[in-house]
């Protein structure tokens, strides 16, 4: 298996150089030559396996540069109940019939990035010590991907954690998660300004090739192509939990801000997952929501990103939407590195009328977006009739999937993170305060460390270069 970048400047490359990369040099996204198929005898034989089984036969069609015997062992070291609370690791909670949650934070951070985060750091870990290198991690959140990335490679030998978060505009308990970290090899700063200002830093600093040969600058977020990959198993494991035999298809409904996630669920369609509908969710950044329904991709500036209760997804330049472009219009790099060069410079592209944007609807994609007064209605509805209690961003997507619901197909809707981690809005739903899992009680309460910053990528440079000393 060889990874190409979407934009067509990248000489074929395995999965671990990928995996420790980020971005290509010509600033585009790895993808994989093409999509490994899964038959009807493989669908079949999966069925039955445990989590860390299923993580095994998923990743090792993407990664053949890691011996069967190591990533099975790396798989079984992540899935366990003592990191994710559970035997099931991803159970399946049903609403009425037809109608389910997929419960993905369960992990360290109560999200559903540990997923596939913690396999990440696990497998950074693995690389590196074989290698004998050292990497520094590079990363921005809008508030669950950095919490999840620091728990997963904190501690860990020959890594350093560098993240970007929009300062002031997070959770209160998403920033205790990050900022309340002690140890040494992580570092959190807070960048005056919103997610988009942190992202572009990143790929600013991912594009000055001097600098992140240098520094040997990586990424975990999602743009990194083995998280991606580690969240194609949760569909494989929702469907087979929904469903009792493989002749059946299933929709999912996806709170999506960078695309990461809903990403994975078209990667797992592509495999052959009967997939009859990948529902995507916005809040009001509604960019991918305005792009589904008319072809039209206009990245917001910083200051039309509304600050919305469901932060993690107040994100206007999705960074993993070129993977799904790149498949739409053909894998036409040219037209791909066409096309995001006018994003890059701040303007927009639009497909509508096109035979590409034809093609939306085979790919089983529709949308639709969410206001406050809807999570609300939605978490007070949830409670009310199921007795659970969900989270703003699972509210986004299980409010559009009820909408885009096809009769007769079961409907999984992806959740995303505990609701404690969005302690006011749940006051506000529903007069109570949300349950706080053991261990979490007092973790606003901790002391933080940060560093204040401006929207600087060279500001940031500086600030990386003193504290590793390259």
């Amino acid at each position: 298996m060889r990874y190409l970048s979407t934009r067509g400047g990248m000489q074929p490359q395995s999965f671990t150089q990928i995996m420790l990369g980020g971005l290509c040099p010509d600033g585009g996204l790895a993808v994989p030559e093409s999509y490994p198929r899964v038959s009807p005898a493989e669908l079949a034989d999966w069925r039955g396996l445990s989590y860390a089984e299923l993580a095994y036969e998923v990743l090792h069609k993407f990664c053949d540069d890691i011996p069967a015997a190591d990533l099975q062992a790396l798989c079984a070291k992540t899935y366990t109940k003592a990191i994710f609370r559970t035997e099931a690791i991803a159970p399946l909670k049903t609403l009425a019939p037809g109608l389910h949650l997929l419960g993905l934070s369960n992990g360290p951070t109560l999200a559903f990035k540990d997923m596939a985060m913690q396999l990440l750091g696990n497998l950074f870990e693995y690389v590196l010590a074989r290698s004998g290198e050292r990497i520094n991690i590079l990363g921005a959140t809008s508030g669950d991907t950095g919490s999840s990335a620091e728990y997963a490679l904190r501690g860990k030998r020959g890594v350093n954690v560098f993240m970007l978060s929009p300062h002031g505009k997070m959770s209160a308990f998403q920033t205790a998660q990050m900022f309340s970290l002690q140890d040494a090899n992580i570092f959190n700063i807070a960048i005056r300004g919103v997610f988009d200002d942190c992202q572009d830093i990143v790929k600013a600093v991912s594009n000055d090739a001097a600098f992140k040969k240098r520094q040997k600058i990586g990424a975990v977020n999602s743009i990194n192509w083995a998280r991606v990959a580690a969240q194609v198993v949760y569909y494989f494991r929702g469907y087979f939990a929904a469903t009792k035999s493989n002749d059946e298809q299933v929709a999912f409904a996806v709170p999506s801000g960078n695309f990461g996630n809903i990403c994975a669920g078209h990667i797992a369609r592509m495999m052959g997952l009967p997939i009859a509908r990948l529902i995507l969710a916005t809040n009001e950044n509604n960019v991918l929501d305005e792009f589904f329904r008319s072809g039209r991709y206009r990245v917001r500036p910083p200051n039309e990103v509304t600050q919305t209760s469901s932060p993690s997804m107040d994100i206007s330049n999705a960074s993993n939407f070129e993977r799904f472009v790149f498949d739409l219009v053909g894998r036409d790099s040219g037209l791909v590195r066409d096309l995001w060069s006018k994003v890059d410079a701040g303007g927009e592209f639009n497909l509508a009328g096109t035979p590409y944007f034809a093609n939306v609807k085979e790919y089983g994609f529709v949308s639709g977006s969410s206001t406050h007064a809807d999570r609300l209605a939605t978490i007070r509805r949830v409670y009310k009739e199921y007795g659970v209690m969900i989270d703003t961003h699972t509210a986004d997507g299980l409010k559009v999937g009820l909408e885009q619901r096809q009769p007769g197909v079961p409907l999984i809707c992806l959740e995303t993170a505990l609701p404690v981690k969005f302690a006011e809005t749940i006051r506000e739903a529903l007069g109570r305060d949300p349950d706080y899992p053991a261990g979490c009680e007092n973790l606003e309460s901790l002391p933080q460390r940060f560093e204040v910053m401006d929207a600087d990528a060279g500001a940031v440079k500086a600030y990386i270069a003193r504290h590793t000393g390259l």
